[in-house]
């Protein structure tokens, strides 16, 4: 993490979700575990992490999604993360390659927030 301070930021972690899964649950997890690998560090950082994911998944379920993609699916788990995105300070990009993850980036782009690619790149917060 950089060595300049900053007031702490709250940092989505965006990376693959479904991408490269074929929707293989233990895949998909281990796509999971890979942004939230992240979240410690941020933390101790200084900052506070989120991912979309943490917010999408239960709702998912209790709005009744029976599989990945499904109405109650797709009602829920893009949109509740760019909703985050309008409270947030920041994104981390990780991961491979994914259209969701892109998306992020792009709609924290708009948003004016500031992009990181790595954790290197993240101020420390105050």
């Amino acid at each position: 993490m950089s060595s300049n301070s900053v007031k702490s930021m709250m940092i989505l972690i965006a990376g693959p979700y479904r991408s490269g899964t074929n929707d293989d649950p233990a895949l998909i997890r281990k796509n999971v575990e890979e942004m939230e690998s992240y979240a410690l560090p941020i933390f101790r950082a200084g900052h506070i992490p989120i991912l979309g994911e943490w917010l999408a998944l239960p709702l998912v379920a209790l709005a009744g999604s029976r599989t990945l993609g499904d109405d109650a699916f797709n009602e829920i788990f893009h949109p509740i993360a760019v909703r985050v995105l309008a409270k947030c300070d920041g994104v981390l990009r990780v991961g491979g390659p994914s259209v969701g993850a892109d998306e992020m980036v792009r709609v924290g782009r708009s948003l004016g927030l500031r992009i990181y690619n790595s954790l290197e790149e993240i101020p420390r917060g105050e």
